[in-house]
C-alpha cells in the first residue's frame, strides 16, 4: 500500500529548473528516500522525461556504488566516503546531450567533498539537482549554508492526520486516536497491529535515533540523553527551560547534568527534527520572551514510546497534534502572553498573563488558536475565550475542540471548530 505525499511532492514540482539544489530534510524514516526515488520519479516520468534523462543513484546502495567502481563493504572497512571522481566520471558517461537531466542522489553526504561537486553542476544550464541525506548536516536546518546559498530546502514531516487517514480503514474518530498514540511515520502506520507498531517505535529509538544523535555529537552518557528525551516527552506541551531541568534531574534522577549541558542536548533533538521548541511571545508588548519554551514532538508515536506509552494526556497530544498540522501548513508558531492588570474588590491591581495556545504566522496572515480538549459548560467557555477578548486586533481567533460540534462562530467573531473538521478541511485557516 501506498501512501501518497501530494503536497510534498507538489513543493518538489514548484522547484523544479529553478536553479538551485533542492534538499529533501527531515526525522529519519519519515519517507525522504521514498518521496524523491518513487514518488517523484514516477511524477518526472509521466510528465514525459525519457529515462535516461533522470539519473537516481543512491550511496548506500551496493548495486550503485559497483556502477562507479566502488564497494560498499570496502568503504565500510577503510571508513572512507565515496571518491567523488569516480562519481563526476559516472555523470559525464550518462548527460551526453544539452537536454535537461534530473540528478536524484540519495544519502549524498556519503560521497566526499559533496558540497562543492553538487555547487559545481548548478554552473550547467541542462542539470537540475535534488539530494537527501541523514548525516548531522542533513539532520540540521543548518543544511542550506553548506550549499553557499544555493539550496532550497523542502522540509518532509511524519505523515498528517490527512495523509494517515488516505490508509486508514476506520472512521475519522477511532483514526485520531490511532494517529495520537502511534504517530504518523509510515513504516509504523503500515504495520497490521498495534503491538508490531508499537514494537517498531521502541526499536527505531533503540537503534536509530538515540545512536545516531550520540555518534554523531560523541555524547559519551548516552544514558543522560535518553533520561532528558524521557523527560521532555513527559512534559510536552509544557512550559520549561534547561535551569527548570536541571532541578529535575537533581530531586529525581540525582544526576549531576548541568543545564549547559541540558541545552546543547536539546539543540540535538532539535537539529535532529524529533523536537520543535515554541518560544512565548508578548502579544501586546510585541516582543519575544526568551524563557520558559514550550516543546513539541515531530511524530507523536515516538514521543509515546519514548516514555513506554505510559502517559497518554489526551489534552496534551491533541495540541501536539494541532502544533504539527499548523507547522506542515507552513505557519510560524508562537506561544502567545497575554499580559492583564486586574483589580480586586479592595481595588488593589494584580497583574498576571494570560496564555493563547498558538499564534500562528503566515506572511501578513496572523491566526490565534486555542486547544481546548472539551469545553463542558459556559464557564469553560469563558475560560478558553478570556485570553481572545484581550487581544486588541481584528485577526482571526479559532478554538480547536475535540467535542463533535459543527463549525460555529460566537458573538465576538470566534470561530469553535472540531478537531476532526480543523485537521481534514484545509479551508478552516484560510
Amino acid at each position: 500500500m501506498e501512501i501518497q505525499r501530494d503536497l510534498y511532492l507538489n513543493r518538489l514540482i514548484a522547484r523544479k529548473n529553478n536553479g538551485l539544489i533542492k534538499v529533501i530534510t527531515g526525522v529519519r524514516r519519515c519517507g525522504k528516500s521514498y518521496l524523491l526515488n518513487t514518488i517523484f520519479y514516477r511524477h518526472l516520468l509521466n510528465a514525459g522525461i525519457a529515462p535516461s534523462h533522470i539519473i537516481r543513484f543512491a550511496f548506500d546502495s551496493a548495486d550503485d556504488l559497483l556502477l562507479i567502481g566502488e564497494n560498499l563493504i570496502s568503504l565500510q572497512k577503510e571508513k572512507r566516503k565515496v571518491d567523488p571522481e569516480r562519481f563526476m566520471e559516472y555523470i559525464r558517461t550518462k548527460t551526453t546531450d544539452e537536454g535537461m537531466y534530473y540528478l536524484l542522489l540519495d544519502e549524498v553526504q556519503e560521497m566526499e567533498s559533496f558540497e562543492t561537486v553538487l555547487n559545481g553542476y548548478l554552473r550547467r544550464d541542462n542539470m537540475d539537482i535534488f539530494v537527501t541525506g541523514s548525516n548531522a548536516k542533513f539532520l540540521s536546518s543548518d543544511i542550506i549554508t553548506e550549499f553557499e546559498g544555493r539550496g532550497d530546502e523542502v522540509h518532509l514531516n511524519p505523515l498528517s492526520f490527512s495523509e494517515f487517514m488516505t490508509v486508514w480503514k476506520g472512521d475519522r474518530y477511532t483514526g485520531l486516536s490511532q494517529y495520537m498514540l502511534y504517530g504518523g511515520i509510515p513504516l509504523v502506520v503500515l504495520r497490521q497491529d498495534d503491538r508490531d507498531r508499537a514494537a517498531m517505535l521502541q526499536r527505531l529509538f533503540d537503534e536509530i535515533y538515540i545512536k545516531d544523535i550520540a555518534k554523531r555529537h560523541n555524547v559519551r552518557k548516552a544514558e543522560e540523553l535518553e533520561e532528558l528525551l524521557s523527560v521532555l516527552s513527559s512534559s510536552v506541551g509544557s512550559l520549561t527551560n534547561p535551569e527548570k531541568l536541571k532541578n529535575t534531574f537533581r530531586s529525581v534522577k540525582k544526576s549531576s547534568i548541568t543545564s549547559g549541558t541540558i541545552k546543547r542536548y536539546i539543540v540535538f533533538f532539535e537539529d535532529s527534527f524529533l523536537i520543535e521548541s515554541a518560544s512565548r511571545y508578548d502579544i501586546k508588548g510585541k516582543a519575544y520572551i526568551n524563557t520558559p519554551v514550550k516543546y513539541y514532538f515531530s511524530d507523536l508515536g515516538l514521543r509515546n514510546a519514548r516514555i513506554n506509552f505510559r502517559q497518554f494526556e489526551q489534552n496534551h497530544t491533541m495540541e501536539n497534534v494541532i502544533y504539527n498540522e499548523l507547522r506542515i501548513r507552513g505557519y510560524n508558531v508562537d506561544v502567545g502572553v497575554v499580559p492583564i492588570a486586574e483589580k480586586d474588590k479592595k481595588g488593589s491591581v494584580s497583574r498576571r498573563q494570560l496564555e493563547i495556545d498558538f499564534v500562528c504566522n503566515l506572511g501578513s496572515n496572523r491566526i490565534y488558536i486555542q486547544s481546548a480538549y472539551s469545553i463542558l459548560d459556559g464557564d469553560k467557555r469563558e475560560q478558553e475565550i478570556r485570553s481572545f477578548r484581550k487581544v486588541d486586533d481584528s485577526f482571526r481567533k479559532i478554538i480547536v475542540t475535540r467535542d463533535t460540534v459543527q463549525p460555529w462562530y460566537d458573538e465576538n467573531g470566534i470561530l469553535t471548530v472540531n478537531v476532526y473538521d480543523f485537521l481534514l478541511d484545509q479551508s478552516i485557516l484560510a
